[in-house]
């Protein structure tokens, strides 16, 4: 019985140590098209529309493609708080009305850091693309975000 013992043990701290270790379950994909001055903007975004997903957000991400992100779909309106606690990448994050208008930007969040962002007023959804992508897009409060959850998705033609 003692000899079983340790294997048993080792096995089952294997186990664990696997399932903490193991990805992110994969979300699922949408487009996100930002109207700017400079025309249409698209987004190929993960959606996170769940607590387990929103928790996890873009944590341990080393790369993000400069077409991509994420976007956190809490289905009501509130303020909302994000920190970048385990992301090494410096992100942007839109914070985004119901009606689709983008209320403000965070923009360049510090990797690493607990320190709170807030949107400014109650929300739905936030964007995190990556840091400084705003700006370079000329993406602006005042804007409007296409996407389902926001019940204006553009068709693509």
């Amino acid at each position: 019985m003692m000899s079983r013992f340790p294997a048993c043990m080792a096995a089952t701290l294997l186990w664990c140590g696997s399932v903490l270790a193991a990805p992110a379950a994969a979300l699922p994909h949408a487009s996100v098209v930002v109207e700017t001055p400079r025309g249409q903007v698209r987004f190929d975004v993960e959606v996170a529309a769940d607590r387990e997903s929103r928790v996890r957000g873009l944590m341990y991400r080393n790369r993000l493609a400069a077409d991509a992100g994420m976007l956190f779909d809490f289905h009501n309106d509130d303020f909302r708080a994000f920190w970048m606690k385990n992301t090494p990448l410096p992100l942007d994050m839109v914070f985004i009305r119901a009606d689709g208008t983008i209320s403000s930007i965070s923009s360049n969040a510090k990797p690493m850091s607990e320190e709170p962002i807030t949107s400014h007023e109650p929300v739905r959804a936030v964007l995190e693309i990556n840091g400084g992508r705003a700006a370079a897009l000329d993406i602006q409060p005042g804007e409007r975000v296409h996407n389902a959850a926001f019940g204006n998705a553009l068709t693509a033609h």
